[in-house]
Protein backbone atom coordinates (compact mmCIF):
# COMPACT_ATOMS: atom_id res chain seq x y z
CA UNK A 1 0.00 0.00 0.00
CA UNK A 2 2.63 1.96 1.04
CA UNK A 3 4.73 2.05 -2.61
CA UNK A 4 1.14 2.44 -4.30
CA UNK A 5 0.39 5.74 -2.22
CA UNK A 6 3.99 6.74 -3.60
CA UNK A 7 3.79 5.94 -7.26
CA UNK A 8 0.21 7.57 -7.37
CA UNK A 9 1.04 10.89 -5.42
CA UNK A 10 2.35 13.23 -7.63
CA UNK A 11 4.12 15.12 -4.89
CA UNK A 12 6.83 12.72 -3.74
CA UNK A 13 7.37 11.19 -7.18
CA UNK A 14 10.97 11.73 -7.14
CA UNK A 15 11.44 9.33 -3.69
CA UNK A 16 9.98 6.32 -5.48
CA UNK A 17 13.62 5.81 -7.16
CA UNK A 18 15.15 6.09 -3.48
CA UNK A 19 12.64 3.90 -2.05
CA UNK A 20 13.13 1.11 -4.92
CA UNK A 21 16.69 1.28 -4.99
CA UNK A 22 16.63 0.61 -0.62
CA UNK A 23 14.28 -2.31 -1.65
CA UNK A 24 16.74 -3.68 -3.80
CA UNK A 25 19.68 -3.62 -0.88
CA UNK A 26 17.36 -5.03 1.45
CA UNK A 27 16.35 -7.94 -0.96
CA UNK A 28 20.45 -8.29 -1.63
CA UNK A 29 21.51 -8.68 1.38
CA UNK A 30 18.37 -10.86 2.73
CA UNK A 31 20.02 -13.58 -0.42
CA UNK A 32 23.24 -13.58 1.37
CA UNK A 33 22.60 -14.14 4.83
CA UNK A 34 19.15 -15.24 6.11
CA UNK A 35 18.23 -14.80 9.81
CA UNK A 36 16.11 -17.43 11.15
CA UNK A 37 12.88 -15.37 12.39
CA UNK A 38 13.19 -14.85 16.61
CA UNK A 39 9.77 -16.60 18.26
CA UNK A 40 8.64 -14.13 21.23
CA UNK A 41 8.03 -16.36 23.80
CA UNK A 42 3.81 -16.58 24.91
CA UNK A 43 3.67 -14.41 28.30
CA UNK A 44 2.89 -16.86 31.24
CA UNK A 45 2.50 -16.57 35.23
CA UNK A 46 5.87 -18.08 35.71
CA UNK A 47 7.74 -15.42 33.34
CA UNK A 48 6.10 -12.14 34.80
CA UNK A 49 6.70 -13.98 38.59
CA UNK A 50 8.47 -11.79 40.60
CA UNK A 51 11.68 -13.19 42.10
CA UNK A 52 13.01 -11.40 44.93
CA UNK A 53 16.64 -10.49 45.24
CA UNK A 54 18.34 -11.90 47.94
CA UNK A 55 22.21 -11.95 47.36
CA UNK A 56 22.58 -8.66 49.54
CA UNK A 57 21.05 -10.12 52.49
CA UNK A 58 23.34 -11.02 55.57
CA UNK A 59 24.83 -14.16 55.95
CA UNK A 60 23.02 -14.22 59.31
CA UNK A 61 19.64 -13.26 58.70
CA UNK A 62 19.90 -15.91 55.75
CA UNK A 63 20.13 -18.62 58.64
CA UNK A 64 17.49 -16.47 60.54
CA UNK A 65 14.89 -17.14 58.02
CA UNK A 66 16.21 -20.92 57.48
CA UNK A 67 15.74 -21.24 61.31
CA UNK A 68 11.79 -19.67 60.62
CA UNK A 69 10.87 -22.34 57.93
CA UNK A 70 12.08 -24.84 59.80
CA UNK A 71 9.49 -23.95 62.63
CA UNK A 72 6.99 -23.50 60.02
CA UNK A 73 7.17 -26.65 58.41
CA UNK A 74 7.42 -28.43 62.04
CA UNK A 75 3.72 -28.90 61.89
CA UNK A 76 4.03 -31.44 58.82
CA UNK A 77 7.24 -33.25 60.04
CA UNK A 78 6.37 -33.80 63.34
CA UNK A 79 3.76 -36.44 64.55
CA UNK A 80 0.54 -35.44 66.80
CA UNK A 81 -1.21 -37.44 68.77
CA UNK A 82 -5.01 -37.23 68.28
CA UNK A 83 -7.69 -38.46 69.91
CA UNK A 84 -10.86 -39.92 68.69
CA UNK A 85 -13.56 -37.78 69.89
CA UNK A 86 -15.84 -39.71 72.65
CA UNK A 87 -16.00 -36.75 74.64
CA UNK A 88 -15.99 -33.24 73.98
CA UNK A 89 -12.48 -32.72 75.33
CA UNK A 90 -10.98 -35.09 73.23
CA UNK A 91 -12.14 -33.66 70.42
CA UNK A 92 -9.12 -31.05 70.49
CA UNK A 93 -6.65 -32.45 72.15
CA UNK A 94 -3.51 -32.19 70.40
CA UNK A 95 0.34 -32.85 71.75
CA UNK A 96 3.49 -33.44 69.39
CA UNK A 97 5.04 -37.43 70.18
CA UNK A 98 8.46 -37.77 71.25
CA UNK A 99 9.18 -41.10 71.29
CA UNK A 100 12.78 -40.48 72.99
CA UNK A 101 11.74 -39.05 75.98
CA UNK A 102 12.09 -40.91 79.17
CA UNK A 103 8.97 -42.65 80.85
CA UNK A 104 9.97 -43.19 84.20
CA UNK A 105 10.27 -40.94 87.24
CA UNK A 106 13.11 -38.39 87.60
CA UNK A 107 16.02 -38.81 90.15
CA UNK A 108 14.62 -37.74 93.74
CA UNK A 109 17.45 -36.45 95.08
CA UNK A 110 17.47 -33.89 92.30
CA UNK A 111 13.77 -32.60 92.82
CA UNK A 112 12.47 -30.86 95.60
CA UNK A 113 8.68 -29.83 96.54
CA UNK A 114 6.58 -26.74 95.33
CA UNK A 115 5.05 -25.10 97.28
CA UNK A 116 1.26 -23.67 95.98
CA UNK A 117 1.14 -20.24 97.03
CA UNK A 118 -2.55 -19.36 94.33
CA UNK A 119 -0.87 -15.80 93.40
CA UNK A 120 -0.75 -14.82 97.35
CA UNK A 121 1.92 -13.13 99.67
CA UNK A 122 2.63 -13.78 102.95
CA UNK A 123 -0.43 -11.81 104.59
CA UNK A 124 -2.73 -13.48 102.20
CA UNK A 125 -2.98 -10.88 99.33
CA UNK A 126 -3.27 -11.55 95.92
CA UNK A 127 -0.44 -10.20 94.01
CA UNK A 128 -0.12 -12.25 90.64
CA UNK A 129 -3.52 -12.38 89.39
CA UNK A 130 -4.82 -15.55 87.52
CA UNK A 131 -2.96 -17.96 89.20
CA UNK A 132 -4.95 -20.95 91.07
CA UNK A 133 -3.78 -22.78 94.53
CA UNK A 134 -5.48 -26.15 93.46
CA UNK A 135 -3.02 -27.99 90.68
CA UNK A 136 -1.47 -30.83 89.82
CA UNK A 137 1.45 -32.19 92.59
CA UNK A 138 4.38 -31.07 90.65
CA UNK A 139 8.25 -31.41 91.76
CA UNK A 140 10.74 -28.96 91.02
CA UNK A 141 13.59 -30.59 88.85
CA UNK A 142 16.94 -28.58 90.04
CA UNK A 143 18.46 -27.38 86.94
CA UNK A 144 22.11 -26.46 86.71
CA UNK A 145 22.23 -23.32 84.93
CA UNK A 146 26.11 -22.50 86.16
CA UNK A 147 27.73 -25.72 84.33
CA UNK A 148 30.52 -24.90 86.58
CA UNK A 149 31.99 -28.70 86.49
CA UNK A 150 34.66 -29.33 83.86
CA UNK A 151 35.07 -32.50 82.04
CA UNK A 152 33.50 -34.48 79.92
CA UNK A 153 29.41 -35.51 80.54
CA UNK A 154 27.57 -38.59 78.77
CA UNK A 155 23.79 -37.93 78.48
CA UNK A 156 21.55 -40.14 79.85
CA UNK A 157 18.28 -39.67 78.93
CA UNK A 158 15.94 -36.73 77.98
CA UNK A 159 13.53 -36.14 80.51
CA UNK A 160 9.76 -34.20 80.46
CA UNK A 161 10.35 -31.06 83.19
CA UNK A 162 6.12 -30.28 83.85
CA UNK A 163 8.03 -26.96 85.47
CA UNK A 164 8.86 -25.68 82.30
CA UNK A 165 8.31 -26.30 78.70
CA UNK A 166 11.78 -27.43 76.99
CA UNK A 167 13.21 -30.36 78.24
CA UNK A 168 15.70 -31.65 79.82
CA UNK A 169 18.89 -33.74 79.90
CA UNK A 170 20.33 -36.05 82.66
CA UNK A 171 24.11 -36.00 82.53
CA UNK A 172 26.60 -38.08 84.29
CA UNK A 173 30.18 -37.10 84.91
CA UNK A 174 32.41 -39.45 82.96
CA UNK A 175 35.20 -39.50 85.84
CA UNK A 176 33.07 -38.42 89.45
CA UNK A 177 29.48 -40.34 88.27
CA UNK A 178 27.67 -37.14 89.66
CA UNK A 179 24.55 -36.67 87.86
CA UNK A 180 23.12 -33.35 87.03
CA UNK A 181 19.87 -31.48 85.02
CA UNK A 182 20.47 -29.26 81.79
CA UNK A 183 17.83 -28.20 79.53
CA UNK A 184 18.59 -30.03 76.77
CA UNK A 185 19.41 -28.08 73.25
CA UNK A 186 17.31 -29.49 70.29
CA UNK A 187 19.08 -32.40 68.63
CA UNK A 188 20.53 -34.13 71.82
CA UNK A 189 20.13 -37.79 72.37
CA UNK A 190 20.96 -40.14 74.99
CA UNK A 191 24.69 -41.02 74.60
CA UNK A 192 26.05 -37.89 73.38
CA UNK A 193 28.87 -36.71 75.12
CA UNK A 194 28.67 -32.96 76.19
CA UNK A 195 31.53 -30.63 78.03
CA UNK A 196 31.45 -27.23 79.87
CA UNK A 197 34.69 -25.07 79.43
CA UNK A 198 33.53 -22.06 81.42
CA UNK A 199 35.59 -22.73 84.01
CA UNK A 200 39.27 -22.59 82.53
CA UNK A 201 42.28 -22.05 84.06
CA UNK A 202 43.95 -20.11 81.57
CA UNK A 203 43.00 -18.76 78.08
CA UNK A 204 46.26 -20.07 76.34
CA UNK A 205 45.27 -23.37 77.67
CA UNK A 206 41.95 -23.01 76.68
CA UNK A 207 42.57 -21.33 73.04
CA UNK A 208 45.27 -24.82 72.88
CA UNK A 209 41.98 -27.01 73.69
CA UNK A 210 39.76 -25.29 71.04
CA UNK A 211 42.65 -25.73 68.06
CA UNK A 212 42.72 -29.24 69.36
CA UNK A 213 38.80 -30.64 69.41
CA UNK A 214 35.29 -29.34 67.82
CA UNK A 215 33.99 -27.59 70.69
CA UNK A 216 31.72 -25.72 68.77
CA UNK A 217 28.65 -28.08 68.84
CA UNK A 218 25.64 -28.54 70.71
CA UNK A 219 24.82 -29.06 74.16
CA UNK A 220 28.91 -27.57 75.44
CA UNK A 221 28.59 -24.50 77.49
CA UNK A 222 31.71 -21.85 76.67
CA UNK A 223 32.41 -18.21 77.39
CA UNK A 224 31.01 -15.91 75.08
CA UNK A 225 34.77 -14.69 74.40
CA UNK A 226 35.29 -18.17 72.86
CA UNK A 227 32.20 -18.46 70.57
CA UNK A 228 32.68 -17.67 67.31
CA UNK A 229 30.00 -14.47 65.93
CA UNK A 230 27.33 -15.33 64.37
CA UNK A 231 26.71 -18.80 66.46
CA UNK A 232 23.20 -19.69 67.87
CA UNK A 233 23.35 -19.73 71.68
CA UNK A 234 20.96 -20.30 74.61
CA UNK A 235 21.12 -20.09 77.97
CA UNK A 236 23.03 -16.68 77.99
CA UNK A 237 24.36 -15.72 81.46
CA UNK A 238 25.11 -11.90 81.91
CA UNK A 239 27.82 -11.43 84.19
CA UNK A 240 31.18 -13.60 84.20
CA UNK A 241 30.12 -15.68 87.34
CA UNK A 242 26.20 -15.76 87.33
CA UNK A 243 23.88 -18.24 85.88
CA UNK A 244 22.04 -18.61 82.75
CA UNK A 245 18.93 -15.69 82.60
CA UNK A 246 18.27 -15.44 78.67
CA UNK A 247 16.98 -18.02 76.07
CA UNK A 248 15.51 -20.71 78.27
CA UNK A 249 11.83 -21.45 77.05
CA UNK A 250 11.11 -24.33 74.47
CA UNK A 251 12.47 -23.34 70.94
CA UNK A 252 14.28 -19.91 72.09
CA UNK A 253 17.87 -18.89 70.91
CA UNK A 254 19.91 -15.99 70.72
CA UNK A 255 22.66 -15.33 68.32
CA UNK A 256 26.49 -13.68 68.63
CA UNK A 257 26.55 -10.35 67.10
CA UNK A 258 29.77 -8.84 68.01
CA UNK A 259 32.12 -9.19 70.69
CA UNK A 260 33.77 -5.26 72.17
CA UNK A 261 37.00 -6.37 73.94
CA UNK A 262 37.77 -2.82 75.25
CA UNK A 263 34.87 -2.55 76.94
CA UNK A 264 34.51 -6.46 77.52
CA UNK A 265 31.48 -6.91 76.80
CA UNK A 266 29.34 -8.80 73.79
CA UNK A 267 26.15 -8.02 71.80
CA UNK A 268 23.33 -10.52 71.56
CA UNK A 269 20.35 -10.19 69.80
CA UNK A 270 17.19 -12.24 71.82
CA UNK A 271 14.42 -14.04 70.17
CA UNK A 272 12.54 -10.49 70.54
CA UNK A 273 14.67 -8.60 68.23
CA UNK A 274 16.15 -6.58 71.35
CA UNK A 275 19.83 -6.06 70.85
CA UNK A 276 21.68 -6.03 74.44
CA UNK A 277 25.17 -5.99 76.23
CA UNK A 278 26.50 -8.88 78.10
CA UNK A 279 29.82 -9.62 79.68
CA UNK A 280 32.42 -11.74 77.44
CA UNK A 281 32.99 -14.00 80.09
CA UNK A 282 29.07 -14.71 80.66
CA UNK A 283 28.20 -18.45 79.66
CA UNK A 284 26.50 -19.57 76.37
CA UNK A 285 25.60 -23.05 75.57
CA UNK A 286 25.50 -23.87 71.77
CA UNK A 287 22.65 -24.75 69.61
CA UNK A 288 18.38 -24.41 70.32
CA UNK A 289 16.36 -24.75 73.36
CA UNK A 290 14.49 -28.34 72.69
CA UNK A 291 10.70 -28.89 71.84
CA UNK A 292 10.91 -26.54 69.68
CA UNK A 293 6.95 -27.85 68.50
CA UNK A 294 5.72 -26.51 72.11
CA UNK A 295 3.55 -24.32 70.65
CA UNK A 296 1.58 -26.77 68.08
CA UNK A 297 -0.19 -27.93 71.26
CA UNK A 298 -3.76 -27.58 72.13
CA UNK A 299 -4.35 -28.53 75.61
CA UNK A 300 -8.53 -29.17 74.54
CA UNK A 301 -10.50 -27.69 77.34
CA UNK A 302 -10.60 -25.11 79.74
CA UNK A 303 -10.32 -27.51 82.64
CA UNK A 304 -6.63 -28.20 81.74
CA UNK A 305 -5.51 -24.85 81.97
CA UNK A 306 -6.86 -25.56 85.52
CA UNK A 307 -5.01 -28.38 86.27
CA UNK A 308 -2.07 -26.50 85.10
CA UNK A 309 -2.80 -23.28 87.80
CA UNK A 310 -4.30 -20.80 85.53
CA UNK A 311 -7.48 -19.04 86.34
CA UNK A 312 -9.52 -17.49 84.05
CA UNK A 313 -9.10 -13.85 82.92
CA UNK A 314 -12.05 -11.64 82.49
CA UNK A 315 -12.01 -8.78 80.08
CA UNK A 316 -11.97 -5.28 80.85
CA UNK A 317 -15.40 -3.93 78.54
CA UNK A 318 -16.90 -6.78 80.85
CA UNK A 319 -16.57 -5.32 84.03
CA UNK A 320 -18.68 -2.48 85.85
CA UNK A 321 -17.43 1.05 85.93
CA UNK A 322 -16.16 0.79 89.71
CA UNK A 323 -14.01 -2.34 88.44
CA UNK A 324 -12.11 -1.32 85.89
CA UNK A 325 -11.67 1.75 83.53
CA UNK A 326 -13.18 0.30 80.85
CA UNK A 327 -16.57 -1.05 81.88
CA UNK A 328 -19.34 0.29 82.00
CA UNK A 329 -21.72 2.06 78.90
CA UNK A 330 -24.25 0.45 76.99
CA UNK A 331 -23.26 -1.79 74.61
CA UNK A 332 -19.97 -3.54 74.05
CA UNK A 333 -17.23 -0.36 73.73
CA UNK A 334 -14.60 1.00 76.39
CA UNK A 335 -15.84 4.10 75.51
CA UNK A 336 -12.82 5.93 73.15
CA UNK A 337 -10.28 5.20 75.65
CA UNK A 338 -6.67 3.38 75.31
CA UNK A 339 -6.20 0.29 76.04
CA UNK A 340 -4.99 0.05 80.07
CA UNK A 341 -4.61 -2.18 83.05
CA UNK A 342 -7.63 -2.10 85.94
CA UNK A 343 -4.99 0.58 87.51
CA UNK A 344 -4.68 2.55 84.39
CA UNK A 345 -1.41 1.88 83.82
CA UNK A 346 -1.35 1.92 79.42
CA UNK A 347 -0.75 -1.63 77.71
CA UNK A 348 0.20 -0.37 74.12
CA UNK A 349 3.00 2.02 73.36
CA UNK A 350 3.57 2.91 76.55
CA UNK A 351 7.33 2.77 78.05
CA UNK A 352 7.63 1.53 81.82
CA UNK A 353 11.27 2.69 81.01
CA UNK A 354 11.96 6.34 81.38
CA UNK A 355 14.66 9.01 82.68
CA UNK A 356 16.93 7.34 85.42
CA UNK A 357 15.18 3.82 84.90
CA UNK A 358 16.10 2.75 81.84
CA UNK A 359 18.35 -0.49 80.68
CA UNK A 360 21.90 1.24 80.07
CA UNK A 361 22.80 -2.65 78.89
CA UNK A 362 20.23 -2.77 75.58
CA UNK A 363 21.88 -1.66 72.46
CA UNK A 364 18.82 -1.39 70.16
CA UNK A 365 14.79 -2.21 71.51
CA UNK A 366 12.80 -4.77 70.02
CA UNK A 367 10.36 -3.92 66.60
CA UNK A 368 7.25 -2.71 67.74
CA UNK A 369 4.00 -2.13 65.89
CA UNK A 370 3.59 -2.87 62.74
CA UNK A 371 6.65 -3.89 60.16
Amino acid sequence: MLVKWLTHSSRVLPFNTALRSTLIATRFHSSKVQEPPTIQPALTPHILKIVPNTSDIVLLEKQDELLRKKRKLAKETVKLKSFKPISPSLRWLRYPIYPYLHKGKPVRALTVHKNRNGGRNNQGRITVRHRSGRFHKRRIRLVDFYRNSTGKQTVQRIEYDPGRTGHIALLKHNETGQLSYIVACDGLREGDIIESFRRADNETKTNNLIDEVNTIQRGNCLPLDLIPIGTVVHNVGITPVGPAKFCRAAGTYARLLSKLPEKNRAIIRLQSGEHRYVSLKACATIGVVSNIEHQLKSIGKAGRSRWLGRRPSVRGVAMNKCDHPHGGGRGKSKSNKLSMSPWGQLAKGYKTRRGKNQNKMKVKDRPRGKR
